[in-house]
């Protein structure tokens, strides 16, 4: 590897949490405009609490 690029850092942990509140926009395309944004909501306070325990870890 060339001494001026960064080396790859480890892949990248999966957070069954997260991948649960992603989850939850699959399928948006299908369901009622009216309800995006409850389901974004979801997943907006899923991935805040997950940042948020970043530092407890």
């Amino acid at each position: 590897m060339h001494p001026d690029f960064p080396r790859p850092g480890p892949p990248p942990a999966h957070d069954e949490a997260i991948d649960a509140a992603v989850a939850g926009l699959t399928g948006l395309d299908a369901v009622p405009v009216a309800e995006h944004v409850e389901r974004f909501d979801t997943v907006h306070v899923a991935l805040t609490a997950a940042l948020a325990s970043i530092d407890k870890v």
